[in-house]
């Protein structure tokens, strides 16, 4: 790779109906103190104010907005990938802003090793409302989400996955495009291909984002619902299981659930049921409390945990039945609803 400012990096943005968030979006980028860029808006025919949001960049050469009539996600990536004309090339989402330096420094992260073929950072959670600021807690905390570390900021160094990540062009040249029958779980999926495909990953902190957190629990259980449903379709696609963590909610939902089943026929299993509920919630209490501490907000952190654990867990059981047991070949109807 040329150093320095020399290369291009192309950012592409999937993009609907994100009429209060694509400006700040686009203008975060067209801010950095990187020289080279192009934006890409591919933009799934938003029917709110987005459209005349974006045309306020027509006559801007570093901005193109892409129509993508399918209003499908990974097709809106591979359409800004395939039109990108970059040397490196971002992966952002509409609902974000980068820090001043999100490019240069992602640039920089690839002299670190040569094997390195996508970099990604550290998601910033801005919050909205109450609501909002309770899951973002629960969402930068391990026993939230595991060791998603580009969320709870715990680690730098080699990662299997990233969000809004910056990929060699070489990358897609190697492994292919986004996997267009995935609504969810796209970047996951793609990004064990990439390590499959010899390639390393780098999680630098020092790349910052700011992300929009819903602030809204029934908007956040259709998400991590979906999140776990789909990654039974990407195991069962791959032949194998991606990661161990995706595993832990799904055991949990499946253990209180015999536990309770089982409670009716041999008397001895409510004792077992009280004593995981127990330690569930002492387990919730402690996370959030380094969190937050011991205020009225540790308890919207642990409606949080236990929002972002059922779904994923019951989304997940959802995909074992329809995808492993059942052998369905389409994908339920409710679990390619957008929750936004």
């Amino acid at each position: 790779m040329r150093a320095g400012n020399s290369l291009i990096v192309s950012i592409v943005i999937p993009c609907r109906n994100e009429e209060h968030y694509i400006a700040a979006c686009v203008d975060s980028m067209l801010q950095q103190d990187y020289p080279n860029i192009e934006v890409l808006v591919c933009d799934g025919m938003s029917d709110d104010g987005t459209r005349q949001v974006l045309s306020k960049y027509k006559d801007n050469p570093r901005v193109r907005v892409l129509d993508n009539e399918a209003r499908v996600t990974p097709i809106a990536l591979n359409m800004g990938i395939q039109n990108a004309v970059g040397e490196i090339i971002i992966i952002f989402g509409a609902h974000a802003t980068m820090n001043i330096d999100y490019v240069s420094k992602s640039v920089s992260t690839f002299d670190i090793d040569n094997k390195i073929g996508c970099v990604g950072g550290i998601l910033n959670q801005v919050n909205e409302n109450e609501d909002a600021a309770v899951i973002s807690k629960a969402m930068s905390s391990v026993f939230g989400v595991g060791n998603a570390h580009f969320r709870t900021g715990t680690k730098s160094g080699f990662v299997d996955t990233v969000a809004f990540g910056a990929y060699k062009k070489e990358v897609f040249e190697k492994v292919g495009l986004f996997d267009n029958d995935l609504v969810r779980n796209q970047d996951d999926e793609f990004n064990f291909r990439v390590l499959k495909g010899g390639f390393k990953i780098y999680l630098n902190p020092e790349i910052q984002a700011d992300y929009y957190v819903r602030g809204d629990f029934q908007k956040l259980w259709r998400q991590y619902y979906q999140y776990g449903y789909w990654k039974v379709y990407v195991n069962r696609k791959h032949k194998t299981i991606t990661t161990i963590r995706q595993l832990i909610p799904a055991l949990m939902v499946s253990c209180f659930g015999l536990t309770f089943i089982m409670a009716f026929f041999v008397s001895v299993f409510w004792n077992l049921l009280i004593l995981e509920s127990f330690v569930y919630l002492l387990a919730s209490v402690h996370f959030a409390e380094k969190k937050v501490g011991f205020n009225k907000s540790i308890w919207g952190v642990m409606k949080s945990f236990i929002v972002l654990h059922f779904s994923y867990g019951s989304g997940y059981l959802k995909g074992i039945f329809d995808f492993l047991i059942l052998n369905k070949k389409q994908v339920n109807q409710n679990a390619q609803k957008l929750s936004r």
